[in-house]
């Protein structure tokens, strides 16, 4: 499928730069000597979890509010939520005088939820998975005349998160592979499409956790299925792409040029990296690119690499276990 005909296009992630310019911050890129040191290549780390709310999910969150009428934002917005567009969303929608509803199963850790209320959203935890949450955000929209904006199956997301792809070539203009978390494909297809509409013979490679990875059994399968949604140190990656994906599917299967599972013991070790070599409290989520250096399942790395730390929102419970190495960093939620 040529790039020009999928969902979301160079020129349309373009568009939402400017539309965006203001609004998020251009986040910080930095060299990384220890994981360049380990790789052998120049290895460059986009520091997106210092973005206002914490995650690259305001710049999806802010282009599609934005794109909404006068009319459509007096309605109010909702989503369904792991927990960092939910977070993202109520502070577009707050910053536009917009309402948002967010959507929530009861695996979303409770210092994301208490965020979201602070920002003013209101917040509705229903079932135990992203697509039960969305079940009830379906209905706000049908009964409630609530406007739609999902955390990633949509244009305007896509197209919003791409901005992050836009910022790497700027910074790192000879890139050859850039790692990307991949969740319901909202970031790592709008990096795909930016990165390679700038650079075609870049490599982007999406990375996922083994415990629920939703995309990848989609991509497998040939068509977006279900998979069974469980706890995980990667929360934010939890959840399913929908069956009925529309953009990230396509999208995803035409540009990624691999995707990398990883063991919760992996998450782990590129957390207590960030945060012993790298001086950075990330999410499980948001470790993943540094997860997958250390695990050597990339294999040879052509360079230089550029890794997207895509979040900071983490239990500092949950982290202080993880970085101690602890084998089950869930063992005293559940007790």
């Amino acid at each position: 499928m040529a790039n020009e005909t999928l969902p979301v296009t160079l020129a349309d992630i373009e568009v939402a730069a400017r539309r965006i310019e203001g609004r998020v911050l251009r986040t910080p890129f930095t060299l990384s000597p220890s994981l360049t040191e380990r790789c052998g290549v120049p290895v460059g780390l986009k520091l997106e979890h210092h973005q206002t709310t914490g995650s690259f999910k305001l710049r999806g969150a802010t282009n599609a509010v934005l794109s909404l009428s006068s009319d459509e934002r007096a309605r109010g917005v909702v989503a369904a939520s792991t927990g960092n567009h939910g977070r993202a969303l109520a502070h577009a929608a707050k910053a536009e005088g917009s309402l948002a509803t967010i959507c929530m199963s009861r695996l979303v850790p409770e210092n994301k939820v208490a965020e979201i209320r602070r920002l003013g959203a209101k917040v509705r935890i229903v079932g135990r998975s992203q697509d039960e949450a969305q079940l009830e955000a379906d209905r706000l929209v049908a009964e409630d005349g609530l406007v739609m904006v999902p955390p990633f199956d949509n244009t305007a997301v896509v197209a919003g998160q791409g901005t992050l792809g836009l910022e790497i070539v700027d910074v790192m203009p000879d890139v050859a592979t850039v790692l990307v978390p991949l969740s319901g494909g909202g970031l790592a297809a709008g990096v795909a499409a930016a990165v390679k509409g700038r650079l075609p013979k870049a490599r982007v490679i999406g990375l996922t956790m083994e415990r629920g990875a939703a995309m990848m059994a989609s991509l497998e399968a040939g068509r977006p299925v279900q998979v069974e949604e469980v706890a995980s140190l990667a929360d934010s990656l939890g959840g399913g792409i929908g069956l009925a994906n529309a953009v990230t599917f396509a999208m995803c299967r035409a540009l990624l040029d691999d995707v990398i599972l990883l063991s919760e013991e992996e998450i782990a070790a590129g957390m207590r990296h960030a945060y012993t070599q790298e001086r950075e409290v990330i999410e499980g989520a948001g470790a993943v690119g540094i997860a997958a250096l250390l695990s050597g399942r990339l294999g040879r790395l052509e360079g230089p690499v550029a890794v997207i730390l895509s979040g900071r929102n983490v239990d500092m419970r949950l982290h202080r276990r993880a970085i101690n190495g602890e084998t089950d960093p869930f063992a005293e939620d559940a007790a």
